[in-house]
Formats: C-alpha cells, sequence, structure tokens
C-alpha cells in the first residue's frame, strides 16, 4: 500500500480544543523540566502506579504517550527503520518500542525534544515477553535502571465481574495479587525516594485517589449517555482526548474540573438531539488503540456511510472500570487499579465478557478490532474476543494495522475495507 500522510480530524466539543490546548503547554512544560532544567522524571508504561510519580511530583512520561507523539509527527518510519538497521527485528511491537527506536536512531534534529535525556528509571509491568526485552534495552541505551512489576494470572472467573468491580476489588483481582503489586509500589518509592530525594507521602495518595474517583465518575456518565443517546452525540475524535488526556493527568484540579465540562458538554448534546452524523445509520464499536497517525479515519466512514464509533475502549475502561472504593485501605485499592489494567483491556475471559455487555448497551451493529500485527499483548486475546462478539450477534472486522506505525496503511484502503466489511454483512 502507498502511505499518504494521515487525515486530520475535525473536533466538534468546546472542551478537546480546551484539552488539546492543555496537553500542548504540559508538553512544552515537561520538556522544560526534563530537558532544560534537567529535573528527575521516569519513563513508564501506561499500566505502572502513575499516581505514586503524581503524589511525588516526579515527572513523567508515558511510553504510550510518547508513542503516540512521535507517531503523530510522522517520524515512526525513519526510526523503526534505524533500529533495524542496528540489528534489532522488524517485527518487535512497534507500540512499546517506538520510544527505544528513536533513542536508537540517535538523531536529536528530527527526535522531539532533541531526544530524551537520562530518566532516573523505566518502569512497566511483566505483561509479554516484549515489553521485558524492549525497557531492558532501553534502559541500556538510556544507561538507567529497568524497574519491572510481575504481572501474574487472574484466575477470577466471575462472567460478571466488571458489574461490582468498584466496591468488591480485593474478590474481583484476587488478595493475593493486589498484595504482591502493593509490595512492588513500595518497592518502587523506595527507589523513588533514594534517587530523587523526594518524599511519597500516604495522606496525598489518599485525597488523590479520591479526587481520581471523582473525576471517572463524570467520565462514567458520559460513556453511558453517549452509549444510549439516539443519535450519537460524541465522535470518537471527541470522546478520545476527552478522556485520555484527562487521564494523563488524573487527579490533578485540572483532570477533574475537564472531566466535569466535558460530561456537561455531553449532556447538553444530548438533551438537544445533536448528533455526530447527518444521518446516523450505524453504530460501531473500535476495539483497540487509537490509530493515531490518521485520526480522521474515524469520521470518514461517519461522513460517507453514517457509521458512527458511538463505543472506543478508552471511555468506559477510564469512566466505570477505573473507580475504587477506598475502605479505608488506598494502597491495595491502587493495586486493584493496576493489576487489572492491560488484562481487563486485552486478556479473555475478562475483556470479552465485559465488551460482549457494552455491546449490548451501546446498542453495538459492528465492531472493528484493530490488531497489530507485531504486537503480541494485542493479539492474544482479541481473537476470542472477536468470537464472543460474534456469537452474541455483533460482526467484527479484524484490521490488520498498527496504532503508531503508517507503513502498511492507506486512508482510502481503510475506509473502503470497512465500507466492503459493512456491506458484505448486509448493514448497509
Amino acid at each position: 500500500m502507498s502511505t499518504p500522510a494521515g487525515q486530520r480530524s475535525r473536533k466538534d466539543l468546546a472542551c478537546t480544543a480546551e484539552a488539546t490546548a492543555y496537553q500542548k503547554a504540559f508538553g512544552a512544560e515537561l520538556k522544560r523540566r526534563v530537558v532544560e532544567n534537567g529535573e528527575p522524571f521516569v519513563v513508564a508504561q501506561a499500566d505502572t502506579p502513575h499516581e505514586i510519580f503524581h503524589v511525588m511530583d516526579i515527572a513523567l512520561i508515558s511510553n504510550q504517550w510518547w508513542s503516540a507523539y512521535i507517531s503523530a509527527k510522522q517520524l515512526s518510519a525513519r526510526y523503526f527503520d534505524a533500529m533495524v538497521a542496528k540489528g534489532y527485528p522488524d517485527n518487535s511491537c512497534k507500540y512499546c518500542s517506538l520510544g527505544l527506536a528513536c533513542t536508537l536512531a540517535n538523531d536529536p534534529a528530527s527526535a522531539p525534544w532533541g531526544g530524551l535525556p537520562k530518566p532516573v528509571a523505566l518502569v512497566a509491568r511483566l505483561t509479554c515477553d516484549c515489553i521485558q526485552q524492549v525497557f531492558m534495552q532501553w534502559a541500556t541505551a538510556l544507561d538507567t535502571e529497568f524497574f519491572a512489576m510481575e504481572a501474574p494470572a487472574w484466575t477470577h472467573k466471575d462472567p460478571a465481574w466488571f458489574a461490582h468491580s468498584n466496591r468488591d476489588w480485593e474478590n474481583v483481582y484476587e488478595p493475593d495479587r493486589i498484595s504482591l503489586m502493593v509490595e512492588e509500589m513500595r518497592e518502587l518509592i523506595a527507589l523513588l525516594e533514594r534517587k530523587t530525594g523526594r518524599r511519597f507521602e500516604q495522606a496525598k495518595l489518599e485525597a488523590l485517589m479520591l479526587k481520581i474517583n471523582e473525576q471517572e465518575g463524570y467520565i462514567a456518565e458520559a460513556a453511558r449517555m453517549i452509549g444510549e443517546a439516539r443519535p450519537c452525540p460524541v465522535s470518537i475524535a471527541d470522546q478520545m482526548p476527552n478522556t485520555m488526556i484527562p487521564q494523563w493527568h488524573r487527579g490533578s484540579d485540572w483532570a477533574v474540573a475537564h472531566a466535569r465540562k466535558f460530561r456537561d458538554e455531553v449532556t447538553d448534546r444530548v438533551a438537544r438531539g445533536i448528533g455526530v452524523a447527518s444521518n446516523e445509520k450505524l453504530r460501531l464499536m473500535w476495539i483497540g488503540a487509537g490509530v493515531w497517525h490518521d485520526p480522521g479515519f474515524y469520521q470518514a466512514l461517519e461522513e460517507r456511510l453514517g457509521a458512527v464509533f458511538v463505543w472506543s475502549m478508552y471511555m468506559p475502561f477510564a469512566g466505570p472500570q477505573y473507580i475504587r472504593e477506598l475502605q479505608g485501605r488506598t494502597m491495595d485499592a491502587l493495586a486493584s487499579r493496576i493489576c487489572s489494567m492491560n488484562e481487563v483491556l486485552h486478556l479473555p475471559p475478562w475483556m470479552n465478557g465485559w465488551m460482549v455487555s457494552e455491546a449490548e448497551r451501546c446498542g453495538i451493529d459492528a465492531a472493528v478490532m484493530l490488531i497489530p500485527p507485531d504486537n503480541r499483548l494485542s493479539q492474544s486475546g482479541t481473537q476470542l474476543t472477536a468470537q464472543s462478539l460474534e456469537d452474541a450477534g455483533v460482526p467484527v472486522l479484524r484490521l490488520g494495522a498498527d496504532m503508531v506505525d503508517a507503513k502498511s496503511w492507506d486512508h482510502a484502503a481503510m475506509v473502503a475495507l470497512v465500507e466492503n466489511f459493512l456491506r458484505e454483512a448486509k448493514l448497509l
């Protein structure tokens, strides 16, 4: 396929522009702190306890955010080529290895911020062998420490676990798994205190967790309204930034206020009967990370076919599935969040039952599932989830493409692929 530049997306909500502007200013401030001022910082996977870094006021660069940032600048192909030229395999997981590829390319002229300086640590859960190897290699390249967190198997088999995970989290996510995560978080805190001289305060964590619950409550309300409303009031192009940008800053005054503002804007659009498509015909479900190099892909389907992505996994996870009743056990409640994140999003039997339930809730006609060819974690459970959806009467298009590598992506061809799938399913 040819690889034209990705298409820009249209944003309809006022709060989307505000979130984007905030994140841009945050990026500039983060660069000032870690590049210009040399403040201590960490690089961490999204499924690690960011709350600890926030409480300790340690600058954080999320690997997924950094990868999306590089991809949006259309630099991923250059860096992956450089990575392969240095002897690394060309089938590495693109999403988790793009940051490493940027470091290995060692091209300050093209790299965002001129490339990353040395962090105090790289932090990742061992959710797959690729993550472990990438972070070990990256730590070596940056001459720093890799702090690995275990990801033990989750044996709980309650098919309706998601209905009571907010309050009954100890039973749902299992005491032994939670205890292990608490122990590792305390080890991480000790490492950070030793390397940065900053102190962790339990009271600050409890206050942060309460504010996060408030924030996620607003996102949960918005997710419920979007799923129930006919027509769909908010496009995926507005859903994603208004969920993910506050999530990177969860528990901050800005994030709580912005989530409330987003909820209120969704409420207003529902009340006025506003739909994102001029003629909504189909309600679609998007499973997987966003196509960060072509955000206009989703809206092309809205405009061309009246096919609206009502659901993506970010909002219903950040909202209903991230809230925890603290029950006087703040560290344990946080641990229950962290030890389940990738499992809920990627692995059966938790992913498939939850997503089938969500498809029923939102009146989904069909699902599009992103399956990155070289992403082991995303591949591991998606086929079983696709089968569960199909068994429930929801046709599924398995889209073999990558969220940050645009080499095999063609905007027009991908839009046509979805259209042909919907026609073959006799939905158009």
